[in-house]
């Protein structure tokens, strides 16, 4: 029997207007439905697995943006950058360095490929940066493409950011060249490199042939290697893609687990239908957040449970997970907290202060100088005693385990949207909610990202 979750607003995944949607469940699914009157109905798939969706939640005050960049003319989706509407502070405010890229791989959110399309100037970089802090104050940092370290001069960037004053900042790279130079990942530690998220996804070849067009697993352990060597930071990026490598999951953990702590955990990202795709959605085989929990205990075979899990304190509870460990000398995971929050209300600018403070204590790597070789050393406990020994154990033995679920076109809710604490700056120095900045319609056209 269908049970009406909620009214919400979505968009035509033709035409791009602003339409109505339902959201209902029945059984262990949950589903949008939503219809275009030149274009006819829609039905996506929000949510599938043993915990119910309405048993996930977690209530908040919303936000109020203090200096919105752009006046609200148009309404939700249309007046991105941020505009008054917007209920969530930037946590991580993502800048696109390059278009380019070394790989041409199925799914790409950016469309990113090997044209020699002119990179942004320093200068740019540097009023980005400065539209990001005077916006948003000292938000975390991510520095995309394309891949970045295509720039020779990634290191500068990554220094005029830490002038500039933020003080975490992180690489979204492919690892091919961090394998592969190890003086160019030198020069990236000694610039202020926090946190490197590789993309990673899987522990066989096959599935990077298949996502990726080439095998890529000895490449992305060389440059575990040489992070490892300098205590830069790891996080797995794993894009997860039905039949390709969700039953690999597992296996991506434990993987994660046995090159601790430099790899500070596994962040999981199910496909979404924008940028380059392979084919439009088949809604029974896309991967949702409840399917990843479930496969997750199934496949460390309970090792780690699904109510180790909770929704975000940060952004809108359908949009992420995240589970905390501590790893025990024994490799045991001791889970940290876990569980929906239903009761009460914490404000969403107190849920984006706590999502900053995690990712900078949690992600960033330990100590500056390198080690003398790239062999995986084993989780030790420390050479110290009493309260400090449990601080160490804590913050250098923890792993986290997180996915977000990106909105695409067919999907799309409003109210997500304006729950949005991933922003894209863009060369203007407007900042875009991530999944409407690499939103795409049926036929690959963008409201905001330039094609």
């Amino acid at each position: 029997m269908k049970r009406i979750i909620s009214m919400t607003e979505s968009l035509c995944p033709v035409c791009l207007k602003k339409i109505n949607a339902l959201i209902w469940s029945e059984n262990n699914e949950t589903w949008m439905e939503k219809s275009c009157p030149e274009h006819g109905r829609f039905k996506a798939l929000l949510w599938r697995g043993s915990i119910p969706i309405e048993k996930w939640v977690r209530n908040k005050i919303p936000a109020t943006i203090k200096k919105p960049n752009t006046v609200v003319e148009n309404g939700c989706p249309f007046d991105c950058g941020l505009c008054a509407d917007h209920r969530q502070h930037t946590c991580t405010a993502l800048i696109e360095v390059t278009q380019r890229c070394n790989l041409n791989c199925s799914f790409c959110f950016a469309n990113a490929n090997g044209n020699t399309e002119v990179d942004l100037d320093l200068e740019t970089i540097r009023r980005m940066y400065q539209s990001a802090m005077d916006t948003s104050g000292n938000c975390n940092i991510q520095l995309s493409g394309g891949e970045p370290t295509l720039r020779d001069d990634l290191s500068e960037i990554i220094r005029i950011g830490h002038e500039i004053g933020f003080s975490f900042i992180q690489i979204n790279t492919n690892g091919i060249r961090m394998g592969e130079d190890e003086a160019y990942v030198s020069a990236l530690k000694n610039a202020g490199l926090n946190s490197v998220f590789l993309q990673f996804d899987g522990t066989n070849d096959e599935i990077y042939k298949k996502l990726r067009g080439k095998p890529l697993l000895a490449t992305k352990i060389k440059a575990i290697k040489n992070c490892q060597r300098y205590n830069i930071g790891v996080v797995l990026v794993p894009t997860l893609v039905r039949e390709v490598n969700d039953s690999d999951l597992g296996n991506i953990i434990n993987f994660g687990l046995e090159w601790a702590p430099t790899v500070k955990g596994v962040h999981m990202q199910p496909a979404s239908y924008f940028g380059r795709i392979p084919n439009l959605p088949d809604e029974q085989k896309r991967l949702t957040l409840g399917d990843l929990i479930d496969k997750i205990e199934v496949q460390t075979q309970r090792r780690i449970r699904k109510d180790s899990f909770s929704p975000p304190g940060c952004e809108n509870a359908r949009c992420s997970f995240h589970g905390n460990y501590t790893v025990s000398e024994n490799g045991e995971l001791i889970a940290q907290g876990g569980g929906a929050k239903c009761c009460g209300g914490e404000k969403a600018e107190e849920g984006a202060r706590k999502a900053k403070a995690h990712v900078v204590r949690k992600w960033s790597g330990a100590g500056s100088e390198p080690q003398d070789d790239g062999i995986k050393k084993s989780i030790a406990v420390p050479a110290k005693d009493g309260w400090d020994a449990i601080l160490e154990q804590i913050n250098r033995h923890s792993f986290s385990l997180s996915a977000m679920a990106f909105q695409d076109v067919w999907n799309l809710d409003l109210n997500r949207v304006k729950d949005c604490c991933i922003h894209v700056v863009n060369p203007q120095g407007q900042l875009i909610p991530f999944c409407m900045y690499n939103l795409t319609d049926k036929n690959g056209h963008a409201i905001y990202r330039q094609q």
